[in-house]
């Protein structure tokens, strides 16, 4: 049974590969809001419900208690290789990006030793190339993976498929993408590509979230961050069960990553060193605040917010312009922007230092020694760059002339006061900014989550300068106020706060500081949500998902179930039907799902249930349902026989799976009839004609719909169910169940001389309702 299950894991993972869109399909389509179709479109629902056809049902008789017990061992175990997985992917990311950034500035300052020109150069051709690489994986092998891809995975666990997010052609383009992007010193992450990379792997396996989770705990080493991510920003569906294995995941993603980190401390990884996997320590920062230091780290919460709306409404515009203007032009203009954008950085982050005046190293301090000045792209304060004394430093070249983990610890450390002057962060803030607006959006893979940690640090760490230089205080650390101002950007920019908070508790191991980040927190969201919407939310309008969040709009209370279904003409099949007339249905519209009816003896329209466009497709492929009557099989006593395996009506992960246009049917077979009864949902979901347009909304989002039925008020009530009839009370027979509100109604009957009637009223008028 298990080889089945890889096997068809397999076997998606084919059918996902033979079915990317081209490279042009939905990159070039107009960002307009609308999400196209199926069939050629680019984003389709998901079929979250599960579909109680005969099928299913015969299926779910013939397991017993044994099979449950595997399936969910078996849960279990694809949620440990998911773990595996990720952390071996983001194990082979973090080195691979670590060397190649080593070896370009080791190389680099090996070569302006004699000429600062030839350097120069070398420098810029091997971030040129490096991002050229990954931009050509992108543009002509994988263009799904360009991006972060968090808002196609929270879309995906919305109930929205975009077609080729979760392909294993997008899993490498991925993982390589990343690689040259991030190390060819790109104003961007790896942090966001990573979190997409284990919901690619995790997708073979079937738990999505599993894998979001575990990539970001692979990101930040952070497991507990990332259950929280999962479970706040990206899942519109929870439950306890789903929660210990996503807290599994992330755990084992934890094992794998420190287990690696120990065999590179041995010097296995080449240019690894200290670097690549995050955790900037400070827990020896600062111990304690003042009262008086609330208001100035207040203050950077609102510069966050403020900031970070900013940032979300200039990546809007750009991206917009992008997507229906440039790259409409073709993958050649995609890979011209981006070796632009490169040029350009390298050019900045070479060049400026260069500008910049050396300041000579600070005296040692005996209980914490820091060694001044240290080489370029080496871990560690102070670098020195275009010097001309030995014991000095260039400290606009210790954040631009450098990784960017290592830059952020930098940024982040402790007993470096004075380190950096306000000149140079300033010039730092404004071009980094400015640079990733206008990275972030081309066709590589892009996370925002360090660039926004080197963003807010920045100007966090003005504003510990000028605290600093104003309480005059020696127990004050610039780098606190940096890890506040980082915190605040991404608050005000992404719009977290749960998990964003534990995520940078994690990452810095200092549990003092969990007060002051939430408060930062607090305010740069709530200063960021009055002027828009978060950068995945923004991204993802962008993109044409429909994403339902959280909350129904106001104007929903106000309208019912049939003002949303407009004045559409429902298409729907009779029961027995010919096949002529369902290929007809399918190729003439792109409804992926069809009510079925029937006539009583009376002559009545009877609504049995709901049939899926995929459904049908599986039975015309198959042909082995289609008959010459045109009268009903018999369906009643289980004598139907049944032709099909409930897993061949499965979709494959995040592919088009089977089109109308791929079947190939005779003049015969057209002629043939097919019953649908036995493929029918026979329990679709349905509400009156008058309910609200609000709890239509909530039972979407909260049951993870796709389709509803909207019918006119029913004029009969057969029972009512309330909770107390939901519960299940075990016999004395073990092999035997019964409802708790039967057994309730029977003791009351046995009873019914012996009891008050005040305490027989409510079980008994409970137990009427429910007949």
């Amino acid at each position: 049974m298990l080889s089945n299950h890889f096997q068809n894991g397999i076997e998606t993972a084919k059918l996902a590969w033979s079915r990317l869109p081209n490279t042009e399909d939905g990159e070039g389509d107009e960002v307009v809001g609308v999400s196209r179709k199926n069939d050629g479109g680019r984003v389709e629902s998901l079929d979250y419900e599960v579909v109680e056809n005969h099928a299913y049902r015969e299926e779910q008789a013939q397991r017993g208690k044994l099979y449950v017990g595997y399936y969910v061992g078996v849960k279990w175990f694809f949620a440990l290789l998911i773990g595996v997985g990720t952390g071996l992917a983001a194990v082979f990311i973090n080195i691979s990006v670590e060397n190649f950034a080593g070896w370009k500035f080791s190389l680099t300052f090996s070569v302006i030793q004699k000429s600062y020109v030839a350097g120069f150069l070398l420098y810029i051709l091997i971030n040129l190339v490096l991002v050229f690489s990954s931009a050509f994986i992108i543009t002509n092998f994988a263009p799904a993976a360009a991006g972060s891809g968090i808002p196609e995975i929270k879309g995906y666990l919305n109930g929205v498929d975009t077609h080729g997010i979760l392909l294993f052609r997008t899993l490498i383009g991925k993982i390589f993408g990343s690689i040259g992007s991030v190390g060819g010193g790109l104003a961007l992450g790896k942090e966001g590509p990573l979190v997409h990379t284990g919901a690619c792997i995790a997708s073979l396996l079937g738990q999505v979230t599993c894998g979001c989770a575990a990539g970001v705990a692979a990101a930040f080493r952070a497991p507990v961050g990332g259950v929280l991510f999962a479970l706040e920003e990206v899942t519109s569906w929870w439950r306890s069960q789903l929660m210990w294995r996503v807290f599994f995941t992330s755990a084992i993603v934890a094992v794998v990553v420190r287990t690696a980190m120990g065999w590179c401390k041995s010097g296995k990884c080449g240019h690894f060193g200290s670097g690549g996997f995050i955790i900037w320590d400070i827990s020896g920062g600062q111990e304690d605040y003042s009262f008086e230091e609330l208001l100035p780290m207040a203050f950077i919460g609102v510069i966050g917010g403020l900031l970070g709306a900013l940032f979300n409404q200039l990546t809007r515009y750009i991206t917009y312009w992008r997507r229906n203007y440039l790259h409409k032009k073709g993958n050649r203009f995609k890979i011209i922007e981006v070796c632009l954008i490169s040029v350009i950085t390298s050019v900045i982050s070479f060049g400026l230092p260069l500008f910049r005046k050396c300041s000579p190293c600070p005296e040692a301090d005996p209980s914490f020694p820091i060694e001044c000045p240290r080489p370029p792209g080496m871990y560690g304060n102070y670098v020195n760059f275009y010097c001309g004394k030995d014991k000095e430093y260039n400290d606009l070249a210790t954040i631009f002339f450098n990784t960017q983990d290592d830059a952020i610890r930098n940024l982040f450390s402790a007993k470096t006061i004075h380190e950096y002057s306000a000149q140079s962060l300033l010039t730092f803030l404004v071009m980094f900014y400015t640079l990733a607006v206008v990275t972030f959006g081309t066709a590589v893979p892009a996370g925002q989550f360090v660039p926004g940690i080197m963003i807010g640090s920045t100007y966090g760490r003005l504003v510990g300068m000028f605290v600093v230089s104003f309480y005059k205080k020696l127990n004050i650390e610039e780098g606190t106020y940096a890890l506040l101002g980082a915190a605040s950007f991404l608050g005000g920019s992404m719009r977290m706060t749960v998990s964003l908070c534990v995520i940078m508790v994690e990452i810095t191991n200092n549990l003092k500081l969990l007060p002051l980040i939430m408060l930062v927190l607090l305010i740069s969201k709530a200063v960021g949500d009055a002027f828009n919407e978060g950068l995945y939310e923004e991204q993802a309008r962008l993109r044409g998902i429909p994403l339902l969040e959280s909350r129904p709009k106001y104007e929903m209370r106000k309208m019912q179930a049939k003002e949303a279904c407009g004045n559409q003409k429902v298409v729907y099949f009779p029961r027995v039907i010919k096949v002529a007339d369902v290929v007809s249905s399918l190729k003439s519209n792109n409804h992926n799902g069809f009510p079925v009816i029937d006539h009583t003896r009376s002559g009545e329209t009877l609504v049995i249930g709901l049939v899926l466009r995929s459904h049908l497709l599986v039975l015309l492929q198959s042909k082995v349902d289609f008959q010459h009557s045109p009268l009903p099989c018999d369906t009643g006593g289980g004598s139907l026989p049944i032709r099909h395996n409930f897993s061949e009506f499965v979709k494959p992960a995040s592919s088009k799976g089977i089109s109308i246009h791929d079947i190939h049917l005779g003049p015969d077979d057209l002629e043939m009839y097919i019953d649908l009864a036995p493929f029918v949902n026979r329990s679709p979901y349905i509400v009156p004609e008058d309910m609200s347009l609000t709890k239509v909304y909530n039972l979407f989002r909260q049951l993870g719909l796709r389709h509803i039925f909207v019918v006119p008020r029913a004029s009969r009530v057969i029972g009512m169910i309330t909770r107390k009839d939901l519960l299940i009370e075990e016999t004395e027979d073990p092999a035997t169940v019964e409802l708790q509100s039967t057994s309730v109604r029977d003791r009351l009957h046995n009873r019914r001389h012996g009891t008050k009637n005040g305490e027989a009223e409510t079980p008994l008028l409970s137990g009427l309702l429910a007949q």
